[in-house]
């Protein structure tokens, strides 16, 4: 008889860990993204010079990515690179037009419509449309983003950022040679590396499928990328990017710095291998012709506690099948 009541109690503890409901709902701002009625993030297309994502919430329960600029009065923040925003997708020269940047005459993203949305179980997703348009107005090409969040157990979660970039305007579209791009998060300050004199309170670490650490990540070559350490209530997370087999010039490289850009970059590679100026300028452009299109795959993996390099492989080997 007291066998029972222990065996419910378990029972239930069990499902209150595996047991987590994705939601997606409309927002003043775009699309509002809950886990278990709590939110997760929200896709932001409103006032903005491109869409973003904010916040991103970890899996101890506490947003890993730096509120500067959209609270400006978070004490201790780091207030470099305005244009930083959350997590975002964007490129620095797009047939010459900077869309990385807020100096004058950058480039905007402009929302122009979600596809479908769709939401069952612990998995939700849903599609934008985008249009690249230069500061004088013309367009110059366009994207189709699907954006999937998965809630695994134990608070952890997946978000996979499929975006296809679609030379739709006319011209050639030239992904520039610049290490300003392009799949990115701006991690919260105690995420950031010790190393990092652009931010206060650093205790992160880094480290990627090839085994560089810290610092020396930044222009590598590699498959995915791992940063962890605290989350700014001081709880121990991990915020891995994999980049898919399928996409552009993989392994592909990084521009992941110790001040909190944690960025994939495929075009950039002028700047990653360090040529001089005036020696393969361009190296790392790529065309798009004319009613081509070109499409990247990223997953993010958020992770509870310190993630350990073979589980990290494995978890690539399951993205790069899929």
């Amino acid at each position: 008889m007291r066998i029972f009541p222990i065996l419910i109690f378990s029972a239930i503890t069990t499902a209150q860990l595996f047991s987590q409901t994705v939601v997606i709902k409309p927002s003043d701002a775009g699309l509002r993204i809950e886990i278990d009625g709590q939110l997760f993030s929200e896709y932001i297309v409103k006032d903005t010079p491109r869409p973003f994502m904010y916040p991103v919430v970890g899996a101890a329960g506490e947003s890993i990515v730096r509120n500067f600029p959209m609270k400006t009065d978070v004490a201790g923040e780091s207030k470099d690179h305005p244009h930083h925003r959350s997590l975002w997708f964007t490129h620095g020269s797009v047939n010459g037009v900077d869309f990385w940047s807020e100096l004058k005459n950058f480039g905007k993203q402009l929302h122009t419509g979600f596809g479908e949305t769709k939401a069952e179980g612990n998995k939700g997703s849903f599609i934008a449309d985008t249009k690249w348009v230069a500061a004088d107005g013309k367009p110059v090409l366009a994207d189709t983003r699907k954006i999937t969040v998965t809630a695994l157990p134990d608070g952890e979660r997946l978000l996979d950022f499929d975006v296809t970039l679609k030379a739709s305007e006319g011209v050639d579209v030239v992904m520039g040679d610049t290490k300003e791009g392009s799949m990115a998060i701006r991690l919260c300050n105690s995420l950031c590396l010790p190393s990092s004199k652009k931010t206060v309170g650093g205790q992160g670490h880094a480290y990627n499928s090839v085994s560089d650490r810290n610092a020396d990540v930044w222009g590598k070559h590699a498959d995915w990328v791992c940063y962890y350490g605290p989350d700014p209530k001081g709880n121990a997370v991990g915020v891995v990017i994999f980049s898919h087999p399928s996409n552009l010039r993989s392994p592909t490289t990084w521009h992941a710095r110790d001040y909190g850009l944690f960025a994939v970059n495929p075009f950039g590679l002028h700047d990653f291998e360090g040529l001089k100026k005036g020696d393969q300028d361009g190296k790392g452009d790529h065309t798009i012709k004319i009613g081509e299109s070109l499409t990247l795959r990223y997953r993010i993996y958020l992770a509870k506690g310190k993630p350990k390099p073979n589980k990290l492989e494995a978890r690539f080997k399951e993205y790069s099948v899929q």
